[in-house]
Parts: structure tokens; C-alpha cells; sequence
């Protein structure tokens, strides 16, 4: 394990190249970018693996979380010379010898500390942002995901002088060591609890943050909506990565007369995906990455239904395995601590509502959750609820899209995260947008 030493000679060695870095053109940028993305073409297979071995994870040739970041690299390659260029802005001033721009300049060196839930793209995405942006960066993978965190180290190790990128792993002791740095800038993928923790030791040095954090994010029904469509997304939402999804949907606001119909179809929805001849199949799913997040979850659905929830479909689990079958409640009594908890497993609640305004107050009473999820084909309906309600993005009539589509600005609000990222957000995240202002120079 790294000790402070370790830290302290690697960080002051990326601080005295930062400017180095800085100053550094598109086609150096653009050299790293296709160094790194050609590898990770290469490791497809190898991940899968390491993501089965971490948490069960159905093995695939090429895994989402690899392609994820092979795209985000390509996007970052095809480009970078349009988003490295001044912005112009229109000055106040009309005397034909000013200009007036936004220059993109590098932050210095970052921190990017990386989850357990997609251990790997989501330290590289952040990553292809910070090389992009011309900076130096420190990356810390999870340690509750040994397997996959060994790969993100050995490719970086592989590709990278320690000067440009360097890789630390373990745990909270490596992450606080880390966090006593003075970084420019901290990029955290995390849980709120843990975001209040980067957000305070970068106070310390008024470094920048981007915390991508969670929520309980609702999927809001309306009454003409396709029940089968809203089904299969809410449904597919919990089972993906076991429901370890920071956009996964907690809980489906419904109209009362709804209820049953929609419930029946979330049944026949989740047998289609992750069941086999009439039975759940783990295999299909995944499994929790710890005891820890098992046992939580099995707190929260124990505790509902002690206290009168009635359970629709699931409920069972397997502690040795670590798995849980896809559970359904509803009548979930407002005191349940599933209630007030953000589930991150394959457990979703159904709430009833009579009036829209009803559905929107209970929506807005659990914060602002990193995602929310309409389902209707309205528009007076949607766009009440888009300007009633707050969440850093939101999808109509699909699942994560927001997210997915990989061009949109993607973050929270407030509980659920600071700063986007995503295609030219992600870069200029990573920059530090400089306004300059010039008498008498002529535009570059």
C-alpha cells in the first residue's frame, strides 16, 4: 500500500510538469488519447472477467463500461482542436480593437476517485476529460472491486509517465492520504455521504469539485401512458448491475387506478429479463459487491414489510451469494427507511398518487435525486413536472437516456451532485474557463 511519501513525491512531481502540460497542443493531447483508447480495445474480454470475479457481472466479449470509454476517447479525439478554442464573446465595448474570448486553460493536477458500482469507465471517462484538458491526474480506482481496479492500474502504469498520470490504489486510509493534497481539482463518482467528505477536504484548499453522487430518483407514471413501455425501463433500471446504479429508479410515482395494472406488467417485465424457465437467475443479474451493501439492502425490504408493506414480487435472497431476487413492493408504510434511503439494489417501490400535485409534492419531499424519469406522451403534463420538480437530468419514456446519449451535460443538483460532464462539458469541467479582454490585438 502507497504511504505518504509515495503520494507527496508523485503529486510534486505532477505540480512542477503542470505548466508543462498546460501549454501542450492538441496533437500531443490527441497522441495520448489514441494511445490509451487503442488500448482499451484490447482489454474488452479481460474486464469482463474482472467484472465477473468483482460482482458477478454477466460476461460479455465487449463490456458496456469498456465501450463506454473507448466512445468517450473517440469523441475526445474527433474534437479536441474545436473545444481548445477561444470562445469569442461579444464585448460591450463596439471599438473595432478589442476582442474579447474565453480561453480554456488546464486546471493543474486533478484527483479522480473512482466507485465499485463501474469501476472501470468511470475512471477512465473522467480521465480522457483530464488528459483532454491538458492537466495531470492522480486516479484512485475502488478497492471493493480488486480485480477490475488492477487492470485500471496496470493500463495506466503502462501508458503513462508518472509525471502525466498516476495511479494509486486502496483504501479510505490511501483516499484520505490523497485528499490532504492540495489538487486543483477533485472528481468524485460516489455516495453523498462520501461527497461531503471530498467537498470539505477541498475547502480546505478551495480546490474545484465535480461529485457525481445519487438519490432516489422517481419514475413519475401519467395516466395515458404505454404501462408496457414504463415497465420494462423501470424494471431494467433495478436489474442492471444488480440495481448498483446511481440513476437506477427507487420508486414509481403511479395514479392510483394504475397501480395494479402497472405492477402486473413490472412483474412480467422482470421475468422476461432476468428469469429462466419460470425462475430468477442470478447469473443474469449480477450479485451485491459486499456484505455490507447485501445486508443494508435486506435491512431496508425486512423493515418495510415488518411494518405492513406488501411485497408483489421478490423478496428472497441469498446472503451467501450475495444475490437478491428483483423485488417489488408497494403499500410501503412513509416511516420505512426504504423510504428515505436510496436503495442501490434490485428493489423498487411503488407509490400510489390521486392528483399530479400530489405525485410532484411527494417527488419534491426526497430532495433533488441525480435523475428523474417521466412517462407520458402529454406535454402539458411533462413539462409540469419538469418545472415543478428538480434532478440533475431527466429521460421521457425511457430509462438513463440522458446519461446514455453521452452529448448532454450529465451531474446532479445540490444532494446529488456538483458540476457535468459529458462530450465538451467533460473538457471544459477539467479547464478553467480564463475570460481575457484585449485593446489594440488583433484576434489569434
Amino acid at each position: 500500500m502507497p504511504n505518504e511519501a509515495d503520494i507527496t513525491r508523485v503529486f510534486e512531481l505532477q505540480k512542477r510538469n503542470a505548466w508543462k502540460l498546460k501549454r501542450s497542443n492538441s496533437a500531443t493531447r490527441k497522441a495520448k488519447l489514441v494511445r490509451l483508447r487503442d488500448r482499451l480495445m484490447q482489454v474488452g474480454g479481460e474486464v469482463s472477467e474482472a467484472l465477473y470475479q468483482d460482482m458477478a457481472r454477466p460476461r460479455t466479449a465487449m463490456p458496456f463500461d469498456v465501450q463506454n470509454a473507448i466512445d468517450t476517447a473517440n469523441e475526445a479525439i474527433e474534437h479536441l482542436e474545436q473545444w481548445m478554442a477561444p470562445t469569442p464573446v461579444a464585448a460591450k465595448s463596439t471599438d473595432a480593437d478589442v476582442n474579447a474570448y474565453v480561453h480554456y486553460e488546464a486546471r493543474g493536477v486533478v484527483l479522480i476517485v473512482g466507485p465499485w458500482n463501474f469501476p472501470f469507465h468511470l475512471c477512465f471517462e473522467p480521465l480522457i476529460y483530464a488528459v483532454a484538458a491538458g492537466n495531470s491526474a492522480i486516479v484512485k480506482p475502488s478497492e471493493l472491486t480488486p480485480a477490475t481496479s488492477a487492470i485500471v492500474t496496470r493500463i495506466i502504469r503502462e501508458l503513462f509517465d508518472e509525471s502525466e498520470v498516476a495511479v494509486f490504489e486502496g483504501g479510505a486510509e490511501v483516499a484520505g492520504l490523497l485528499l490532504d493534497k492540495p489538487f486543483d481539482h477533485i472528481f468524485l463518482t460516489g455516495s453523498p455521504k462520501v461527497g461531503r467528505i471530498v467537498m470539505a477536504a477541498a475547502a480546505r484548499n478551495l480546490a474545484s469539485v465535480t461529485l457525481e453522487l445519487g438519490g432516489k430518483n422517481p419514475a413519475i407514471i401519467d395516466r395515458n401512458a404505454d404501462l408496457d413501455k414504463a415497465a420494462y425501463e423501470i424494471m431494467l433500471s433495478r436489474i442492471m448491475n444488480a440495481g448498483q446504479v446511481c440513476l437506477s429508479i427507487d420508486y414509481v410515482m403511479a395514479p392510483s387506478a394504475s397501480v395494479d395494472l402497472l405492477a402486473t406488467k413490472m412483474v412480467d417485465a422482470v421475468k422476461g429479463l432476468v428469469y429462466t424457465d419460470g425462475r430468477f437467475d442470478a447469473a443474469k443479474q449480477g450479485r451485491f459487491v459486499n456484505r455490507n451493501n447485501f445486508d443494508r439492502v435486506r435491512r431496508y425490504v425486512d423493515d418495510a414489510v415488518a411494518l405492513g408493506a406488501r411485497v408483489i414480487l421478490g423478496g428472497g435472497s441469498n446472503a451467501d451469494e450475495l444475490t437478491m431476487e428483483p423485488t417489488i413492493l408497494a403499500d410501503v408504510p412513509p416511516n420505512a427507511e426504504i423510504m428515505h434511503e436510496e436503495i442501490f439494489g434490485p428493489v423498487v417501490v411503488i407509490v400510489p398518487y390521486d392528483t399530479l400535485q400530489d405525485a410532484i409534492d411527494f417527488v419534491r419531499s426526497n430532495g433533488k435525486p441525480l435523475g428523474s424519469f417521466i412517462f407520458s406522451h402529454d406535454p402539458a403534463f411533462i413539462q409540469d413536472v419538469l418545472q415543478q420538480t428538480s434532478s440533475g437530468g431527466v429521460s421521457v419514456n425511457v430509462w438513463g437516456e440522458h446519461y446514455f446519449d453521452g452529448r448532454l451535460p450529465f451531474g446532479g443538483v445540490n444532494g446529488s451532485g456538483v458540476g457535468r460532464y459529458h462530450s465538451v462539458y467533460g473538457f471544459r469541467e477539467f479547464s478553467h474557463e480564463r475570460a481575457v479582454f484585449a485593446r489594440g490585438v488583433k484576434a489569434a
